[in-house]
């Protein structure tokens, strides 16, 4: 049986089955996560697992709590715009985070995982990203004013520039930091290299706070923050980047691939 015949065997009838809970808010339109969808059956492939998604509308959850991610083996906050929903995200965050569950958070999922911490444990109750509130006074997410595109040309934002001319878009090269989850994740390598989809930035100015109460730096490129995690914590990383986007089935990204495998071990104890 060659490779695709075993993948694709795996993909039909897996051994092993875990749950998902997928917490966004175009659930109207599934279509929306089509690439993310499809890296986890890629990552579920060489599991040989099944990966059921629990499909959890983040505005429910602002109304409900967290009642409908109990019996998730690990919570995915994916990426999006605008404020509609982000709190439901962020109960979503929350939960994970004081419950030991694995979690994987993608751009907005990113950001979001440091506004929660920002306000539940750094106790910056007005933690905020400028997307949301342009005049927060502590503006864990911020919009920078240039950056150098993947051609080497500088790109200038403001906040009435068009939004989808001013987005850091491509791949981007990000160091990992030594001894980081993220790191092992990626076959202890220094550098990867990852696309991304998003305008506003992780702010510097508060990371040695976040990284003395437990949430780490983990990889960054050029001084722009990539990723985050709790090193307390099994299995919790944010990127900035979008792996789905680098997913293929014989080659699953690698932060994904891991990810499914924290949530198989979760539920198999």
């Amino acid at each position: 049986m060659d490779e695709w015949d075993l993948l694709v065997k795996r993909v039909i009838a897996p051994r092993n089955d875990i749950t998902i809970a997928f917490v966004g808010k175009y659930l109207g339109l599934k279509e929306s996560y089509k690439s993310l969808t499809e890296s986890l059956i890629h990552a579920g492939a060489h599991l040989d697992t099944r990966i059921n998604i629990k499909w959890v509308d983040s505005e429910t959850l602002e109304e409900d709590g967290p009642e409908l991610l109990k019996d998730s083996d690990g919570i995915l906050v994916p990426g999006g715009f605008g404020e509609r929903g982000v709190e439901g995200k962020m109960v979503a965050i929350k939960y994970a985070r004081e419950n030991n569950i694995p979690y994987l958070g993608i751009c907005l999922g990113m950001q979001l995982a440091m506004i929660e911490f920002a306000r539940n444990v750094l106790k910056i109750k007005d933690a905020n990203s400028v997307e949301f509130n342009p005049e927060c006074s502590n503006p864990i997410i911020y919009l920078i004013d240039s950056f150098l595109d993947t051609a080497g040309q500088k790109q200038v934002r403001t906040f009435q520039s068009p939004l989808g001319g001013t987005m850091r878009l491509g791949a981007y090269e990000c160091q990992t930091k030594k001894g980081s989850l993220l790191r092992k994740v990626y076959d202890d390598k220094t550098k990867i290299k990852e696309r991304h989809r998003h305008r506003y930035e992780a702010n510097p100015k508060y990371r040695k706070d976040f990284e003395k109460a437990g949430m780490i730096v983990s990889g960054e490129a050029d001084g722009l923050i990539e990723a985050v995690e709790i090193k307390n914590h099994p299995w919790f990383i944010g990127v900035q980047f979008h792996p789905e986007f680098t997913s293929r089935l014989t080659n699953p990204n690698r932060v994904i691939l891991a990810f499914a495998n924290a949530a198989l071990a979760k539920k198999n104890g």
